[in-house]
């Protein structure tokens, strides 16, 4: 009696388990669904984060190129200027030679003689040229640099045919250099040595031009000019400096 009864005991008990591993296949199922899901989605946030990692690198080496071209473009720029002004300044001194050579065979003018004065002697104000110099070097040595650099060019500006003016534009170079602003101290004592050629100033542009361009790197540039010092200029103490420099 009791062995007929024992299989319909177990029924249930089959069915029930049944149940439940129908009900853990389709947790299964929801749970790969949804890592499938996920997956799309990083696969597919990955994707735009490489594209847009790809465009930063993209933007950089476009950067990087067109600093590399304007650090070409400069180089030959300065390179250029060298050798132009190189062969300006020896033009330039071979024409000071031939006109020194022709004032020798002029005889000077007479002298007038100067009137006498009866006035009470007055104490002489400074001329204006001589007064925006000195105030624009007192500017200087307080390393008020753009004050300086106003002082000099009002007195460039004012009183171009200055014996002083060359002094001035000097001193707006040595501005720029004190300052580290070495190219643009290059252009200034450029200034120097082509437009004011008889200024006692010129050897010391020379050689300050021929330090900025060593200071940027430029070592080409920098020897040509301490070589057109010490042409120019054998027997000045900028010269002597410039031949320790060319060993």
């Amino acid at each position: 009696m009791h062995k007929k009864i024992k299989p319909f005991i177990f029924f249930p008990v089959l069915a029930l388990s049944a149940c439940a591993s129908k009900q853990d296949l389709l947790v299964v199922e929801d749970n790969l669904n949804k890592l499938k899901t996920d997956s799309e989605t990083i696969k597919s946030q990955s994707a735009v984060s490489y594209s847009d990692v790809q465009q930063v690198r993209d933007e950089v080496s476009r950067l990087k190129g067109s600093m590399e071209e304007i650090s070409h473009t400069n180089s030959q720029t300065f390179g250029r200027l060298g050798m132009e002004d190189s062969l300006l300044v020896h033009k330039v001194d071979e024409l000071e030679l031939r006109l020194q050579k022709l004032e020798q065979y002029v005889a000077p003018p007479a002298a007038k003689p100067e009137a006498l004065s009866s006035a009470v002697p007055t104490t002489p104000t400074p001329a204006p040229d001589a007064a925006l110099l000195n105030e624009g070097l007192e500017k200087l040595k307080k390393n008020n640099f753009a004050g300086a650099r106003e002082s000099f060019s009002s007195l460039i500006q004012s009183v171009p045919a200055s014996a002083l003016a060359g002094d001035a534009q000097f001193y707006i170079a040595e501005s720029y250099f004190s300052e580290k602003w070495y190219e643009k101290a290059i252009l200034e004592y450029q200034t120097v040595i082509t437009k004011h050629t008889k200024n006692s100033k010129r050897p010391a542009a020379f050689y300050k031009q021929a330090l900025s361009f060593e200071l940027i790197g430029d070592t080409v540039n920098a020897k040509a000019r301490f070589r057109d010092l010490v042409k120019a200029y054998p027997s000045s103490s900028q010269a002597a400096l410039a031949r320790k420099k060319l060993l």
